[in-house]
């Protein structure tokens, strides 16, 4: 009998899906599987490519030298599901009609559940779930007030990677993720600043598209007039305007790249735009760490730094000169979402944690 308690983890992305086989959390095998626009472009919306991603990976899977039939567990990259709590959740029928409908809007992402469903249903009592989805939302009714009723503040943000870094800050500290009052960063192609109090997300910017610093590809808040003179200037689409706002924002609207080990390298080559620019962004992620402090009254066990960008040094230690005063600053450079899809399954199979009911 085998005695391993092998997962599977799936991540798709828009032109991609990562894959990775593990026995616990230690990882056996990771293959990021790319996808051309022509292949992509073959299927009228997102949900109809479920079919031909899951044949890939069952494929890449086989050759790998596994049997499907010995994974104890299927797990995806979580979806824009209605706005859930988090943890882990079983992927049932109404889950699957909101992921294949995009009930919170469409993006690959939305995949991961709808694979590993039916990967899992071709086997015998194995479960597919999904972990801490974008939407997760704990937050408290005082930070969902924006200033008009009309515009709600909204939780989307990093949720997988922020919650599995403060699970892993914890256990360096030997203490638990539910004792501890922590700030959490994300910086990556979005910048998501959560506030984490006793294991819930109580407050955080909407990182998607809405709220908080600049980012390499995307505006944050924006001044409010400005916008809105914009939109009706005449000059420019709907499409072009969001486009300026994800996508074309940030770094790549101020320096005309998203790559920000590319304006760490040139800054230090002694250019003062990038280092201007750069500085500007730290300031603002430090910013909003600040902010953040006071929801939980000052009392911060510890600031944690992740993400791609959190490798840049130079970035962290502007953050971390400004905002080292609220309390000790950690920094995990990366993101390991298939090692975060992996512990939640762990802790799934080992009873840590329950499997909850999406309704």
């Amino acid at each position: 009998m085998d005695s391993r308690k092998l997962i599977l983890a799936i991540n798709p992305g828009s032109t991609s899906t990562k894959i990775a086989i593990y026995d616990g959390e230690e990882q056996l095998f990771v293959k990021n599987i790319k996808h051309s626009a022509e292949e992509i472009a073959k299927f009228e919306c997102i949900a109809d490519q479920y079919e031909f991603r899951k044949d890939i990976i069952l494929a890449e899977v086989a050759q790998a030298g596994f049997d499907v039939k010995d994974f104890k567990v299927i797990v995806g990259r979580g979806g824009l599901v209605k706005p859930i709590s988090s943890g882990v959740w079983g992927v049932n029928q109404a889950m699957l009609e909101d992921l294949k409908k995009g009930v919170s809007g469409q993006h690959a992402c939305n995949l991961g559940g709808l694979i590993a469903h039916d990967i899992a249903s071709s086997l015998e009592n194995v479960p597919a779930i999904i972990a801490d989805p974008v939407v997760v939302d704990e937050m408290h009714d005082l930070a969902r007030v924006s200033g008009h009723p009309k515009f709600p503040r909204l939780s989307i943000f990093h949720a997988l990677n922020q919650k599995a870094i403060a699970r892993r800050y914890a256990k360096d500290q030997g203490k638990k993720y539910e004792d501890l009052n922590l700030i959490v960063v994300h910086l990556g192609g979005g910048v998501s600043v959560g506030v984490h109090q006793n294991g819930l997300v109580i407050d955080v910017n909407q990182a998607l598209d809405g709220e908080g610093p600049f980012s390499p590809e995307r505006t944050g808040s924006l001044p409010v007039n400005e916008v809105v003179d914009i939109c009706f200037s005449g000059e420019y689409t709907k499409a072009e305007i969001k486009k300026m706002i994800v996508g074309g924002g940030g770094y790549v609207a101020y320096l005309g790249t998203n790559d920000a080990y590319e304006v760490e390298t040139k800054a230090k080559e002694g250019s003062k735009d990038h280092a201007f620019i750069q500085s500007a962004m730290a300031y603002q992620v430090a910013k909003e760490i600040g902010a953040a402090a006071t929801v939980l009254n000052g009392k911060v066990d510890a600031i944690l730094l992740t993400g791609g960008i959190a490798k840049g040094k130079p970035f962290n230690d502007e953050v971390i000169e400004r905002v080292k005063f609220i309390a000790p600053v950690a920094v995990y450079p990366g993101e390991d979402e298939m090692g975060a899809l992996a512990m939640n399954a762990t802790m799934f199979l080992n009873n840590e944690i329950e499997c909850k009911e999406y309704k």
